[in-house]
């Protein structure tokens, strides 16, 4: 088991802490325990981001560039090898 300590901890947030231990019989320290692990275990799933998107994000606020796109030439036959 390892250990963390919070800091800063809001003084209202540390007290609602303690009522909420109280009120389950436990201790503070459990009862963030058990908040901790009801909040992951709830089916936590990272964003879906890929780098094409992290990047398209990054540079968003930019603004676009347009693009002359050249005409394409239809696809020549590969060359056959029999």
């Amino acid at each position: 088991m390892v250990s963390i300590t919070v800091r800063n901890l809001d003084e209202g947030l540390k007290k609602r802490l303690r009522v909420r231990a109280a009120e389950n019989g436990h201790s503070m320290e459990q009862e963030a325990r058990d908040i901790l692990r009801a909040a992951l275990e709830e089916g936590y799933t990272a964003p879906a981001r890929n780098l094409g998107t992290a990047i398209h994000e990054t540079f968003k606020p930019y603004g676009g560039v347009e693009l002359d796109i050249p005409p394409r030439e239809p696809m020549r036959e590969p060359p056959r090898f029999d």
